[in-house]
């Protein structure tokens, strides 16, 4: 009998932005998956949700310019987690940020985490053992 696992990633880059690493986290929970597939992804930034969802669009069409025509800043990732958005179906859902949900407040550790360590982390664990861990046992 083989038991699920969940995979934990977390990142850090000297010199970065909040924006940047919610960026980051959605290009790489995507680019982790194997193959494209109909997924639901959970962010607390309505930055990166708003941003895919309602501005890329004007974004592309003007050249990379936003609505006052400026350049869009974190072109790089915005370009990179567009190309993610028209290979998967991506139902995006957004979460609270520093509230109540136990998932939230996990990743949030873990972002914490990273930026005190200075470096991230790339681990599979037991689906079980991830569970323990986000309820703090």
């Amino acid at each position: 009998m083989s038991s699920s696992t969940a995979r934990c990633l977390s990142g850090y880059e000297a010199r970065s932005t909040n924006k940047r690493m919610e960026l980051h986290a959605a290009i790489s929970a995507l680019g982790a998956l194997k193959e494209p597939r109909s997924i639901h992804l959970f962010t607390d930034s309505k930055y990166v949700m708003d941003g895919i969802q309602k501005w890329i669009h004007g974004w592309r069409i003007r050249g990379w310019k936003t609505a006052a025509n400026k350049p869009v800043l974190n072109q790089d990732l915005w370009e990179e987690l567009w190309g993610f958005s028209v290979s998967y179906k991506i139902e995006w859902n957004w979460v609270r940020g520093h509230a109540s949900n136990k998932y939230n407040n996990f990743v949030d550790k873990l972002a914490r985490e990273a930026i005190v360590h200075r470096h991230g982390m790339d681990v599979r664990l037991d689906v079980k053992k991830l569970e323990e861990l986000v309820d703090g046992r």
